[in-house]
């Protein structure tokens, strides 16, 4: 079985120390004695809370190519936790909740793709992720795919085959505002033409 290399960033050498001796004893990880990151898998930042100084680790660590990112941190609220999300961390430990058992486990899922976080912090970022839905995103007319509903309708019967007409038919549009909702869509997205657009759509999961 190939080990796991990890690297460990910590605010306070105390807390690196409790994280490096936990991790030590397990088989399943390697840890790098460099906290540089470039032969890392993982790297694990230790820190009281999701602070600005968490947050400007985690982005420089983000330039590292396919290094993924896990938070061990006392206290994470809301600001924090959607900055995480946003910078692209995969898991998320309570440090209350730091046994190795655990600590393995997520590494485990982050090298695999895989995003783990506590169950509470879960519901937290939906209910956000809801309300910037119905507060910022539904009242434009956009979704979170960054197309509007009438963008998605006209790709979807696009890739069921109508041509222009049969889609304006059907949208009861007309087939210049048809050939303007494509329009928009190829040249924001810098697709090539419908097809491409439905590509993208169907790739990306918005179909």
């Amino acid at each position: 079985m190939e080990r796991i290399q990890v690297v460990v960033r910590a605010h306070d050498p105390i807390s690196r120390a409790g994280v490096l001796s936990q991790l030590r004893q397990r088989p399943e990880v390697e840890i790098l004695e460099t906290e540089r990151p470039e032969n890392a898998h993982v790297a694990l930042v230790v820190a009281d809370s999701v602070c600005q100084e968490t947050l400007g680790v985690l982005r420089t660590l983000r330039c590292h190519g396919d290094l993924r990112l896990v938070v061990v941190a006392g206290s994470v609220d809301d600001s924090g936790l959607l900055a995480i999300v946003e910078i692209g961390v995969s898991g998320v430990v309570r440090r209350a909740e730091a046994s190795p058992e655990r600590l393995v486990s997520v590494i485990r899922s982050a090298t695999t793709g895989g995003g783990t976080m506590p169950p509470d912090l879960l519901g937290r970022l939906l209910a956000q992720v809801s309300r910037v839905q119905g507060d910022l995103l539904t009242p434009r007319g956009l979704t979170f795919s960054g197309l509007a509903e009438r963008e998605v309708q006209v790709l979807r019967l696009i890739a069921e085959g109508y041509d222009t007409a049969e889609v304006a038919a059907e949208l009861a549009y007309s087939q210049r505002t048809v050939k303007t909702v494509l329009h928009d869509i190829t040249t924001r997205l810098h697709l090539r033409n419908r097809a491409h657009a439905v590509a993208y759509a169907l790739r990306n999961g918005l179909l």
